[in-house]
């Protein structure tokens, strides 16, 4: 079967880990170059050991490398600034863009909950990685009943944000709540990221809390059980660290939200855990895994719709 040849944008944590997973395990996608900015970085020097054209200055670079011309989709792993101009260019030639940046110039988008409505889109962003563990367990509640508000803490260990991650900490958090109320359903969203510098390194724990309507909570628990499941099938060390829980709230003891008012109904608490494959970085760093592989699987999508691969 012939692959769809693509590219990778940033040569950091996480544009090094996303090139060992497609070199590792797609059947779908080949890698045509590796791109950087640092020609002593180690994303660069490991893509030239494992075979892969690579070039260190930038776009431009790469749109004066001879794969350029057979390249069909490029993920940028950059940042938000950058990207704006990457999607200016792949616009141009007819590339498709996975964006692993916050930018959020394309339509946000969570495998396991809406895909399919953007694989023929020209660029499609990924949102972030905390947006990738928690929005699936807020449309998940979605599922079953209205949620007027979701918050999600994400705690990652700093040993696994690098310069690109950290220069874009407010992009992650405008970027992870509004994918929250698009994406998640909810009516108003909040995000916060915490770097935790921990030693040793923390794996990502991600806390979702969710304010819906009145609820079964048997069937709030089975959905977020079924979408744990289905985030498993691509990233296997997705899990729940302990049992839903929940809070109901009354008109005799309503729940007081400083700068929301007084609610009635049903507080949804879930708590997860993410552990990375460590195709590059060690096992806590499951932010990125969870990242990258969302990212995969979209561009394997992208391949066989828009370019006719076979699965």
């Amino acid at each position: 079967m012939n692959k769809i040849k693509c590219a990778i944008i940033g040569s950091g944590n996480i544009g090094t880990d996303l090139m060992i997973k497609i070199i590792r395990t797609s059947s779908v996608l080949e890698m045509g170059a590796m791109v950087g900015v640092d020609p002593a970085s180690d994303g660069l020097a490991r893509a030239v050991r494992l075979g892969v054209p690579v070039t260190s200055e930038g776009i431009e670079g790469l749109m004066r490398m001879p794969e350029w011309a057979d390249i069909r989709i490029v993920f940028d792993a950059t940042s938000a600034y950058a990207h704006q101009k990457h999607d200016e260019i792949c616009r141009a030639a007819g590339k498709v863009l996975v964006d692993l940046t916050p930018a959020a110039i394309g339509p946000y988008t969570v495998p396991v909950v809406n895909m399919e409505a953007h694989l023929d889109e020209p660029n499609v962003n990924m949102v972030t990685c905390g947006g990738q563990a928690t929005i699936p367990i807020v449309a998940a509640v979605a599922q079953v009943a209205p949620v007027h508000y979701a918050e999600i803490v994400a705690s990652v260990s700093s040993r696994s944000a690098g310069p690109g991650t950290r220069a874009n900490i407010d992009e992650f958090t405008q970027t992870t709540a509004r994918a929250i109320e698009v994406v998640g359903g909810a009516k108003r969203g909040k995000a916060i990221i915490i770097l935790n510098p921990a030693e040793p390194p923390m794996i990502m724990r991600d806390t979702v809390f969710t304010l819906s309507d009145m609820a079964e909570e048997a069937a709030v628990e089975a959905a977020v059980e079924k979408m744990v499941r289905q985030v498993q099938s691509y990233v296997p060390g997705y899990r729940l660290k302990q049992k839903v829980q929940f809070e109901r709230f009354g008109s005799n003891n309503p729940l007081k939200i400083p700068g929301y008012g007084e609610f009635e109904g049903l507080k949804t608490s879930v708590f997860l855990e993410v552990e990375g494959a460590a195709h590059y970085l060690p096992a806590y760093a499951g932010n990125l895994d969870i990242m990258t592989s969302a990212a995969l699987g979209t561009g394997e999508r992208i391949a066989r719709r828009k370019f006719a691969v076979a699965a």
